[in-house]
């Protein structure tokens, strides 16, 4: 037994998660007190806020300026807030159907008996009937969506919340700005994983009202929360994706290839969509894509130690180890949030991306110190897993190095990615030369560096696999995957930060504000561009090790000795898995394709045909384009989520498990790999040919960047925790193919 008590652990984990939601809205307090007054009544909103400062300094933004920005800011935050509603409530047909078929299939796999069960791993126990276990699998599903899509909703909130606030602390200088956007990342960041946390941690003190000393069945059934939250991360990633590419790539075709004028220009129709975009792609999705990379690693963490000796000897303190380390990495990253809001302040443009940094670097090495306390206090000294059938000894000091080794992969893929995107350095220096030549130099320059770009991440994920299952089999690789994401809170800090300066720039531009406010506000959407980026590696970062992790779990629990690659049923898996990564690129970039052809041919029209557009004094027509937008990416993210989630059904009912596990592992080794410098400026100015030909290779990588790309993440995940999920029908009911043969 380790050295804490049971009672404290039921204490601290709750605890911890109301510590990150009370410090995530002293951020919203904080970064509400830029605003001094209400104003007019809006019969659709009531009353609403008016972002007046009382301390604006003289001279530079008139009131009528300061208005603006509050108006542009209420465009944005209906736009995103209808999309995201419109789309909860299809979602929220899906939920009912898919709830529906977990339950009917999972309750068929006994006949819908309501007798006990003798335990599938703690031999000599009777476990809970399987209609239970369908039950309460379908009810942590319905958690697990509705935090998810929670988890989505509360990031675009505040980010639409904050990035007029943003805009107007600009004026100020641009380290009260930085501070202001970073904020509003938190509040995003200890809002997800303290929720998350929270209601994962009440779920499994309610199930076990009813499952008592079944652990087993208990821990079976909360994978549905993992399921749940994936499954909510995979529309709304491929639904904002969608939108935000096509409002992006029809504002910056037409508006400053063709028209010349500025990124987020007031006459330009589409830009009020784009911004949009930012919202309910990059925060709402993102958001949702983490928690459910949280979600599935704490489920496949707790699944196989359930079936561990710290589920069959009822160790309480062991089981929540998972936990605890998320309860840690809150506290932590609340230690390293204010190192960047209140013990380093930024005076200078130059110490906003090492700030960013810093946060990374700074939260890895608390976070070490965390995980060794909560191992040496959580863990006894020496212990069993379950290693596929068989028995692994494993010492404490193993899963220090598991859950560290995770930690550190994940700063070294957030460096990576920091180099190949930060115009700072030579990589992305080189790209922007190659503009100099035309569009097609600049997009092979583009493809060759995204390429080259997955190299030292693919070997960091490779060594921390590696590593881990060598000292703890899968649970070392489960509990990898929870290192690597137990600072998620700031990494959606850095990461929220981005879009939320995005918007504030565009707020700057659409509202005229002076040339001086506008320079700040780029300066932060640079380095938020490249911590954006960042966001995206740690996410496919810790989907693959959270996709392994599943990966064993659905093998153990479906009952397979060994993975063959040389079966024929496995070899067929194999193939087809690695292929789905391509085939749901396929549709997702077609979908941007359609959906922004329609913006393009929209904005070419106002333009031709509104008189006053271009000189500016007629406003175009915002509302036509969001609704472009919104209907597109409402009707075509419904192919690309039913090929993820109808595959691994499909297999694992006609063509059974093993066909199913090579699926699994040919999607995951397929689908893993797959701002302004002085520098720019030396190429030549806005409107000139090396931006034109820029631009097109911008409206080029953006689609597989923010759409097909971090959808893909989620595409691995989502087929494993499914397939753990419905592990069990499939072991009894599938192969139908095959048994007819």
């Amino acid at each position: 037994m380790g050295l804490l008590s049971e009672g404290l652990t039921q204490v601290l984990i709750p605890v911890s998660a109301l510590v990150g939601i009370g410090f995530a809205l002293l951020q919203w307090f904080l970064v509400s007190r830029v605003k001094v007054s209400t104003g007019s009544y809006d019969e659709h909103n009531g009353y609403k806020d008016r972002l007046i400062g009382d301390d604006q300094e003289e001279g530079i933004d008139d009131l009528e300026v300061t208005i603006k920005c509050a108006e542009i800011q209420n465009a944005i935050s209906l736009g995103a807030t209808s999309f995201l509603f419109t789309e909860y409530r299809y979602l929220s047909i899906f939920m009912g159907v898919f709830g529906a078929i977990i339950f009917l299939f999972l309750g068929s796999v006994k006949g819908f008996s309501t007798k006990s069960e003798p335990c599938t791993y703690n031999t000599g126990s009777t476990c809970k009937p399987a209609l239970a276990n369908a039950l309460f699998t379908t009810v942590a599903f319905l958690l697990g969506a509705f935090t998810s899509t929670l988890s989505g909703y509360l990031g675009m909130k505040i980010a639409t919340y904050a990035n007029a606030r943003t805009t107007l602390e600009a004026r100020k200088g641009v380290g009260k700005a930085f501070i202001t956007a970073f904020r509003s990342g938190a509040v995003m960041g200890f809002l997800l994983a303290a929720n998350g946390l929270l209601v994962l941690y009440v779920s499994i003190n309610l199930f076990k009202l009813y499952y008592g000393d079944d652990w087993e069945g208990l821990y079976e059934s909360i994978t549905g929360y993992g399921l749940g939250g994936s499954s909510m991360a995979l529309f709304g990633r491929v639904g904002g994706g969608i939108y935000t590419k096509a409002a992006d790539v029809g504002a910056d075709l037409v508006g400053k290839v063709e028209r010349n004028i500025p990124e987020d220009d007031p006459r330009n129709p589409a830009v009020i969509a784009d911004n949009v975009g930012d919202n309910v792609g990059d925060i709402a999705g993102m958001g949702s894509d983490l928690f459910g990379s949280y979600a599935e690693s704490s489920c496949a963490a707790l699944f196989v130690a359930s079936i561990s000796s710290f589920g069959i000897n009822h160790d309480h303190v062991a089981m929540s180890y998972p936990l605890i380390i998320s309860s840690m990495g809150i506290v932590v990253c609340l230690i390293t949030t204010l190192f960047a809001t209140d013990l380093f302040e930024i005076k200078k443009v130059k110490e906003i991306e090492p700030s960013l940094k810093r946060q990374l670097l700074i939260s890895t090495i608390l976070m070490t110190a965390g995980i060794a306390i909560v191992t040496y206090f959580a863990l006894p000294s020496e212990f069993t897993l379950f290693n596929f059938g068989t028995t692994k000894t494993v010492k404490s000091w193993h899963l220090f190095s598991c859950v560290s080794i995770g930690l550190w992969a994940g700063l070294v893929i957030g460096y990576t990615t920091e180099y190949y995107t930060s115009n700072a350095y030579s990589p992305v220096r080189d790209v922007a030369d190659s503009c100099r030549t035309g569009a097609a130099t600049n997009v092979i320059f583009g493809l060759a560096l995204g390429y080259k770009s997955v190299i030292v991440p693919i070997f960091a994920i490779a060594i921390a696999i590696y590593v881990s299952f060598s000292l703890a089999a899968m649970y070392g690789i489960a509990v990898a995957a929870l290192g690597m994401l137990s600072t998620i809170a700031t990494g959606l800090a850095i990461d929220a930060y981005g879009p939320i300066s995005d918007n504030a720039g565009g707020i700057a531009e659409m509202a005229g504000m002076s040339h001086e406010i506008r320079e700040r506000t780029d300066a932060l959407d640079a380095a938020g561009n490249t911590t954006a980026a960042i966001g995206k590696g740690f996410a496919i970062g810790s989907a693959a090790l959270v996709s392994l992790a599943l990966f064993g779990a659905y093998v153990s629990r479906a009952g397979i000795k060994s993975v063959d690659v040389m079966t024929p049923k496995v070899f067929v898996g194999l193939i087809v898995g690695a292929m789905l990564p391509y085939w749901f690129s396929a549709m997702t970039m077609k979908s941007v394709g359609s959906a922004a052809l329609k913006m393009v041919e929209e904005v070419r029209r106002q333009f031709n045909t509104i008189p006053g557009l271009m000189e500016g004094t007629t406003k175009p027509d915002y509302a036509t384009c969001v609704k472009i937008s919104t209907d597109a990416s409402l009707r075509e993210m419904i192919p690309p989520g039913a090929l993820v989630l109808v595959t691994p059904l499909i297999a694992g009912t006609f063509f059974g498990v093993e066909t199913l596990a090579g699926i699994l592992a040919g999607s995951l080794v397929s689908g893993v790999q797959a701002g302004v410098s002085e520098h720019a400026k030396a190429l030549g100015p806005k409107g000139s040919d090396a931006h034109k030909a820029a631009v097109i290779g911008d409206t080029i990588g953006d689609p597989l960047k923010d759409t097909s790309g971090p959808s893909l993440n989620i595409l691995i995940k989502l087929m494993a925790v499914e397939s753990l999920v419905f592990a069990p029908f499939f072991a009894t009911h599938g192969g139908l193919i095959f048994k007819l043969l």
